[in-house]
């Protein structure tokens, strides 16, 4: 079988835990943060899982991580 070919966009979002499943960063993160209060900010920076029904199409984006 060939090598299949790593997403790049795919590649630069979503880590692997120990366990398999995808990580991803939160959303609103990167501009107008003036308006949002010190707590949702805060809460943003924590890595977030990748919803269960999008696990099988990005393990298949990124299948040598």
């Amino acid at each position: 079988m060939p090598k299949i070919k790593t997403h790049s966009g795919a590649k630069k979002r979503f880590k692997l835990s120990k366990n398999g499943k995808p990580m991803r960063a939160h959303a609103n993160k990167s501009h107008i943060l003036t308006k949002k209060n010190t707590k949702r900010k805060r809460n943003l920076r924590k890595v977030g899982v990748a919803d269960t029904t999008n696990v099988k199409q990005i393990k298949r984006l990124v299948p040598y991580k």
